[in-house]
């Protein structure tokens, strides 16, 4: 299946949307990540400096002389009773009573706390990071060694505090970050698909107008095809008959002519029903002789298998010759074609009077609630185009008159078109 021209600009449209919204989305991202990183290590350095300034108080209060720990000194410091808490443990150092403070804030497990002491102890370097406890309660941890005056470890201090606000403090931030960035890729990509139909909308607007060119140009060659289709029959019926008959062609190439000119009309008949339509050109309006226009027409068209019977008033009427001969045309033409029962001959009735026109057949009818549908370009009750009559519904609105189809009650339908009379 062919892509047309208006879903390629469709999809070009989404394709620019999803780009704008991509490379827009990939910032947002790397600055989401930074800031969330960024309120990560601000969490962590506030737990860093608690434990830190608990280290740096209880490294202060703890003695060490001779290869012992003196702990007695912590007990006299507000420190013993606060948060975070801590203790002080041999860790891998020669055993010693380890010292507790007495507060617990966060319940820890001992194997955490001297898992800490003894790695601290063993590389005789200091340890801080978020830890979890047993329980699986996050915590931020510091241990620090100790080292008598001979730069011997002989113990270290384990400083713990609760981590659990923190983090839930920044699993809310990191909500409410990643929320504010998914709905700001959303308005993002709204605002994307906006400003690129913004942006094609100068090409859109070309296609449509190259669109309805075409399509101007498709019912016109539409309409001159199907309007063409009966004088062509009837030059070529004409033709016949003058090589049939020699002695007839005097008589026959008046309406030869006549036909040629028709034709001619027909083709200058489209072009000037689009500028008519589009009010740069007016019509030809002038007094004129209804029945002998209308006479003229049903001896030029082409009537094998068919029996016309033409029955005229002297009728004036003010209208343009050359669509009220198409109209009368298009309407015959159109009961020759529709108006017959299958495989027998068309019986064609045409009254002129008072400025109206009535055709009437023996053909099947029309549908009551599909009539005025008839009317309508490309709608037919027997399977044609449906441009001929159009054009007569044209020609009646043009000229201030009427075009109607119903039904006789010995069968078949009647056309009439009803023109104002000549005003003078």
């Amino acid at each position: 299946m062919t892509e047309s021209s208006t879903d390629r600009l469709r999809r070009l449209r989404r394709l620019l949307t999803l780009l704008f919204t991509a490379m827009n989305a990939f910032g947002l991202v790397v600055l989401a990540w930074l800031v969330i990183e960024a309120d990560a290590d601000q969490g962590r350095q506030r737990l860093d400096s608690d434990v830190r300034q608990v280290a740096a108080t209880l490294a202060r209060l703890v003695a060490a002389d001779g290869g012992t720990i003196v702990t007695a000194y912590i007990g006299t410091d507000t420190v013993d009773e606060q948060c975070p808490q801590f203790a002080v443990l041999p860790g891998s150092a020669p055993r010693f009573e380890p010292y507790r403070g007495k507060r617990e804030c966060v319940a820890v497990d001992d194997g955490l706390l001297n898992r800490l002491a003894t790695e601290a102890t063993g590389t005789n370097r200091s340890k801080a990071g978020y830890e979890t406890t047993a329980a699986g309660r996050s915590v931020y941890a510091a241990a620090d060694p100790i080292k008598d005056r001979g730069g011997q470890v002989i113990g270290a201090i384990v400083v713990v505090a609760d981590a659990g606000s923190t983090q839930e403090r920044h699993e809310e931030w990191v909500l409410l970050v990643v929320g504010g960035c998914v709905l700001l890729v959303l308005g993002l990509g709204a605002a994307g698909y906006f400003i690129a139909g913004r942006a094609m909308r100068p090409a859109t607007a070309a296609l449509e107008q190259q669109k309805s060119l075409l399509d101007g140009v498709s019912r016109l060659l539409d309409g001159v095809v199907h309007d063409l289709k009966t004088p062509v029959a009837g030059l070529r019926a004409l033709a016949e008959a003058a090589l049939r008959n020699p002695a007839e062609r005097d008589e026959l190439l008046p309406r030869t002519i006549r036909l040629a000119s028709m034709m001619g009309d027909i083709i200058d008949l489209w072009p000037r029903r689009a500028r008519v339509t589009a009010g740069v050109e007016e019509l030809s309006i002038g007094p004129l002789m209804l029945d002998q226009l209308v006479e003229t027409v049903v001896e030029d068209l082409p009537a094998q298998d068919a029996r016309i019977t033409v029955t005229t008033v002297p009728s004036r009427v003010d209208g343009d010759a050359t669509l009220l001969r198409r109209a009368v045309a298009n309407l015959i033409g159109n009961a020759l074609s529709h108006g017959r029962a299958p495989g027998e001959e068309a019986e064609i009735q045409v009254t002129v009077a008072d400025g109206r026109v009535v055709i009437a057949d023996r053909g099947p009818g029309v549908d009551p609630d599909q009539a005025a549908a008839l009317f309508e370009r490309f709608v037919s009750g027997g399977g044609s185009t449906g441009i001929g009559l159009a054009v007569v519904k044209w020609v009646a609105d043009v000229h201030g008159g009427t075009l109607r189809v119903y039904n006789r009650e010995q069968g078949g339908a009647i056309f009439e078109l009803a023109l104002p009379a000549d005003a003078s």
